[in-house]
């Protein structure tokens, strides 16, 4: 004999059944996860680095012609915390048909020798220097004829597997940009490119850096935030939870409280340099607002009497967003300019 439910009944249990899934994902979503978050200095780590977000996948790093680079050599570097760090140096157009240079030596020696500028990229977070929009941004410097190094912090690539603070990243990075220098000894400007987390951490570079009296030819930040603390406030992903009234407890006062701060509107004061900031309107994971705010630290600090810090707004109808400014068509002599007087400042 089978018995059905009056629809009535069947419909208010089926609405009750709703009602309880919904609360229950709510309390998870917006109750627990955000406790565990507080609380996990490896999740808030995570979260930062996104060193586990790997793309693209099997590079062979000592094989860089596979991902498209010509003239270019893998090599590695142990830092002075005893940390492997994995590099590629990328030569000049000028250079790529020049069939002498084969050895770590010959390499090397180019950039003892160098005439022509000298650039140190610093990635953002996730993926390896071998992402693609890098590759694109490698490409077009080694067009304008300028030496590349770039590399992976601690934990990304091919690099070593070390405890992933910003300190730790910072310390990477400081060892890499000392090595260079000493290296290039005067010899040609050395010029620093961050993206985006990549800002945060050549600016804390440099700010340490300047308490020895040592500084870069100059620094371009492209896509950069002013600190941690309102990229967490301002990022997407935070919106649907920014309007509760513990976000600021549960969220970004931990990253503070760990050191993760990257405070780069503090650092920039410290830095000597020439500044170029770039940033597009339509940016979805830092706003446009965060690098203009970085922008009016550095001009509070520094001034502009000489115009020694500029900042490129790029209109969000070229569809940029976050990793493509190196397609905008304007980018080549933003950047010879920027060059060019960096120089000339050297010199006079």
């Amino acid at each position: 004999m089978v018995y059905w439910l009056p629809k009535k009944r069947f419909k208010k249990r089926y609405l009750f059944w709703i009602m309880k899934v919904s609360i229950i994902t709510y309390l998870i979503i917006f109750g627990l996860l955000p406790i565990i978050f507080h609380y996990s200095y490896t999740i808030q780590k995570k979260i930062l680095f996104l060193n586990f977000v790997q793309w693209p996948l099997n590079v062979d790093f000592s094989k860089p012609e596979l991902v498209g680079m010509k003239g270019t050599r893998n090599f590695y570097l142990q830092t002075d915390q005893q940390v492997k760090i994995g590099l590629w140096q990328i030569l000049p157009q000028s250079l790529l048909n020049d069939s002498i240079i084969t050895t770590d030596d010959d390499y090397e020696t180019m950039l003892k020798n160098a005439k022509q500028p000298i650039f140190l990229y610093m990635h953002g977070n996730s993926g390896n220097r071998a992402s693609n929009h890098r590759l694109e941004l490698y490409k077009l410097f080694q067009t304008l004829d300028y030496h590349v190094i770039c590399f992976d912090y601690r934990g990304y690539g091919d690099s070593e597997e070390a405890e992933l603070s910003e300190i730790g990243v910072v310390s990477d990075s400081k060892y890499v940009l000392e090595w260079l220098l000493k290296i290039v000894n005067g010899t040609a400007p050395v010029f620093v490119w961050g993206h985006s987390l990549g800002t945060g951490v050549s600016v804390h570079v440099l700010a340490l850096l300047a308490t020895e009296k040592v500084q870069p030819a100059g620094l371009f930040l492209e896509s950069p935030f002013n600190n941690i603390a309102d990229e967490l406030s301002e990022h997407p992903l935070s919106q649907i939870f920014k309007h509760l009234p513990w976000f600021h407890w549960v969220i970004v006062e931990p990253f503070y409280d760990n050191y993760l701060r990257f405070e780069s509107d503090k650092h920039i004061e410290k830095i000597q340099c020439p500044i170029m900031i770039l940033h597009a309107e339509d940016d979805n994971i830092v706003p446009f607002a965060l690098g203009e705010k970085l922008f009016k630290a550095a001009i509070n600090y520094h001034g502009n009497d000489t115009n020694r810090i500029q900042m490129t707004r790029i209109d969000a109808t070229h569809g940029f967003g976050h990793k493509y400014i190196c397609r905008y068509k304007n980018l080549p002599n933003i950047i010879k300019s920027f060059v060019h007087e960096a120089r000339k400042n050297q010199t006079d």
